[in-house]
C-alpha cells in the first residue's frame, strides 16, 4: 500500500486551514460591518485587529484603525499574511503541491477563486460593498468545501484535510468569542433592547449559528446563552466542543485504519482538552474567567498543531522548517 508523504499530509492540512480561515475572516468582517451601523459600534474596527493579534503591526504601518484601512488590510493586502487574499493564495500554493492527489475540480475552483480575488480592485473591497464581497468570499470557500466533499478520494489525505479544517474552525470560534463577548456586553439600560438583540443575532450569524441557536433557545438571548452555545453545544458543528470531539475521532480513525504508530502525544493532548471541556458549563467558565478559558483552548490547539508537525509532518521540533519529507510509515 502506498503511504502518504509527510509533505503532502502537511500541505493538505494547511490547505484546509487556510480556506477555513478565509471564510471565517469574511464572516467576521461582515458582522463587524453590521455592528458599525449603530451608535455603539461606531467606527471601532480595532476588535477585528485584536482578534488576530494584528493591532500592533497594523498601527505601525497604517495608523488609526478606520473601516476602510482595516477592510483593505484584511481583504486584499498581499503583505498581510492574515488577509483573505493571502490565505487563499496560500491554500492555492498548497493545492499546487497536491496536484497528484486532489481532483481537477478542486484545483480549478480554487485557482479561479484565487484569480478573482487577485484581480479585485480596492473599490470592490470598500465598506459600502463589503456585504456583497463577504458573500462572494464565503460562497467561494463553501464551494471549495462542497467540491472537496464530493470529489476528494477518501485516503490518508482526506483525514488530514478534516483535521486542518476542524482545528481552524475551533480556533476561530474561540477568537470570535474572546473579542466579541466583552465588546458586546451591554449597558444595563440596553439589555433586551433591539440594539442588544440585533448584535447578538449578528454574532450568531457570523458563525452560521443563528437558526441552530433558536432551535435550542426559542425565546430570549443573553451573552451567557450565546457563549455557551458556541462553546459547548455538541449538536452545533461549529461549536468548540463539537470540533474537538470530531478532531479526536478523526485522528483515532486515521491511526487505526492505516496502522500508524505515531500520534500518541497528539492523542494525549486531545484527551486532556476534551476532558477539560466535558467538565465545564458556561456558568462555571464565566465564573472562572471566559477569557482565560478561551486562551487556554487556543494554546492547546497550537500545541496540538505543533505536535502534529513533529509526529506526522517530519519536523524535528515545533519551530523547525519541514525538511526532506518521509512517508508516514517512516515518521
Amino acid at each position: 500500500m502506498n503511504r502518504l508523504l509527510s509533505r503532502y499530509a502537511e500541505a493538505v492540512f494547511w490547505m484546509a486551514r487556510y480556506v477555513e480561515r478565509a471564510e471565517n475572516l469574511a464572516r467576521i468582517l461582515d458582522v463587524q460591518e453590521t455592528f458599525s451601523r449603530d451608535s455603539r459600534g461606531g467606527s471601532n474596527w480595532l476588535p477585528v485587529l485584536q482578534l488576530n493579534a494584528d493591532h500592533e503591526r497594523f498601527e505601525e504601518n497604517h495608523g488609526r484603525a478606520t473601516a476602510e484601512k482595516v477592510i483593505q488590510f484584511y481583504v486584499l493586502e498581499r503583505e498581510n499574511p492574515s488577509s483573505i487574499l493571502s490565505c487563499v493564495s496560500a491554500a492555492r500554493e498548497n493545492a499546487r503541491t497536491l496536484r497528484p492527489l486532489i481532483s481537477t475540480e478542486m484545483w480549478v475552483q480554487l485557482n479561479t477563486f484565487h484569480n478573482r480575488l487577485r484581480t479585485m480592485s480596492s473599490v470592490e473591497a470598500s465598506e459600502p460593498r463589503l456585504a456583497r464581497l463577504c458573500a462572494l468570499i464565503k460562497e467561494g470557500c463553501q464551494t471549495h468545501t462542497g467540491i472537496t466533499e464530493g470529489t476528494f478520494y477518501r485516503d490518508e489525505a482526506w483525514y488530514f484535510y478534516q483535521l486542518g479544517r476542524l482545528v481552524e474552525r475551533a480556533d476561530q470560534a474561540t477568537r470570535l468569542l474572546d473579542v466579541k463577548y466583552h465588546q458586546l456586553l451591554p449597558m444595563p439600560t440596553q439589555v433586551g433592547t433591539p440594539i442588544d438583540v440585533s448584535q447578538w443575532n449578528a454574532l450568531l450569524r457570523s458563525a452560521s449559528g443563528f437558526h441552530a441557536f433558536r432551535r435550542v433557545h426559542s425565546t430570549g438571548m443573553s451573552p451567557a446563552t450565546v457563549a455557551g452555545f458556541l462553546l459547548y453545544n455538541r449538536n452545533f458543528p461549529r461549536s468548540v466542543v463539537a470540533c474537538i470531539e470530531l478532531i479526536e475521532r478523526t485522528l483515532t480513525d486515521l491511526r487505526h485504519i492505516y496502522g500508524l504508530s505515531v500520534g500518541n502525544e497528539a492523542m494525549e493532548q486531545l484527551d486532556i482538552l476534551r476532558a477539560e471541556l466535558a467538565g465545564q458549563t458556561i456558568e462555571t467558565t464565566i465564573e472562572r474567567g471566559l477569557h482565560e478559558q478561551l486562551d487556554w483552548i487556543q494554546r492547546k490547539l497550537i500545541d496540538f498543531t505543533n505536535t502534529l508537525g513533529i509526529e506526522f509532518f517530519g519536523f524535528e521540533n515545533a519551530a523547525s522548517e519541514q525538511s526532506q519529507a518521509p512517508s508516514l510509515a517512516q515518521a
